[in-house]
């Protein structure tokens, strides 16, 4: 048709690459591409490989994340202990408990869903922040070092 923009369609929310189990903990760091689909427990950071991609996350009713996330796609009807960074868009659905901050650029909440903790609008990408929970919101300046919003330094970075 004339006059109309060709929209870039949003990633299909039934094609996930990786599923974590009900039956299946993960203890550690996970980093991913494409789509995760968690029914399982992870404990540890999740994060998206691609900056700026199409990595879609998605924690069903019966899954759990204890850890921060990071990726442009999040979906959430699980519950997530950790702060939630969607630079795209993130989805809570109606059984979805976060106990963290939310960090996002587009967001839709359905009726049910519960965040214990600050929901944050970013309009440019969140990338992987950084955050030293008793100093407040921080990001990071470098791979070692944490500053705060008025740029003093204040903590050590955790290594890995």
């Amino acid at each position: 048709m004339l006059g109309k923009k060709k929209q870039k369609p949003r990633r299909p929310t039934g094609q996930f690459d990786t599923l974590v189990s009900t039956r299946t903990t993960i203890e550690g760091d996970v980093h991913f591409s494409g789509g995760l689909h968690v029914d399982g427990k992870i404990r540890g950071r999740v994060v998206a490989e691609e900056e700026g991609g199409d990595a879609v996350l998605r924690v069903s009713e019966v899954g759990s994340v204890e850890g921060d996330i990071v990726a442009p796609h999040v979906i959430i009807n699980g519950m997530v202990h950790g702060d939630v960074y969607a630079s795209t868009h993130l989805e809570l659905a109606e059984k979805a408990s976060i106990h963290g901050n939310v960090y996002y650029n587009l967001i839709e909440m359905a009726m049910g869903a519960s965040v214990n903790g600050s929901l944050v609008h970013q309009s440019e990408p969140v990338g992987l922040l950084g955050r030293d929970r008793h100093q407040g919101s921080a990001r990071m300046i470098d791979k070692d070092k944490v500053e705060d919003r008025d740029g003093a330094a204040v903590a050590e970075a955790e290594k890995e």
